[in-house]
């Protein structure tokens, strides 16, 4: 990792999430495992310990390396894989038609501050 330049936060967390797939699968080696195991692996990331789509993210990309750059294997396709819900996005900005529904409703002090706002 560090011939190839990534960041130590980089390192540190394809590190963990690379020991805690060993762990996962009773610290059997890499080189015995593949895609099932890895499928799994990430499930179990999204279902049971609910983590954020982008950080199971973070755990196919340290596997595909563990694989593919320090073992030399390569995989076929990983697909079927449980993938972590994503959270919804509220809009940032309201409309125009929006905002005159908001200071139509709310007057005195705060009605003026929100006006000059």
């Amino acid at each position: 990792m560090r011939l190839k330049h990534m960041s130590r936060s980089t390192e540190k967390s394809y590190l963990y999430y690379i020991l805690d797939y060993i762990y996962f699968h009773n610290k059997r080696h890499p080189q015995e495992m593949g895609v099932d195991e890895i499928r799994a692996y990430l499930t179990h990331l999204a279902v049971h310990k609910n983590v954020a789509a982008s950080t199971q993210n973070i755990g196919l990309s340290a596997l595909l390396f563990l694989y593919r750059q320090v073992l030399k294997l390569n995989l076929p396709d990983i697909d079927n894989i449980e993938r972590a819900k994503r959270p919804k996005r509220l809009p940032v900005v309201l409309t125009r038609k929006e905002v005159q529904q908001v200071l139509d409703i709310i007057d005195g002090v705060e009605g003026i501050v929100l006006q000059l706002l």
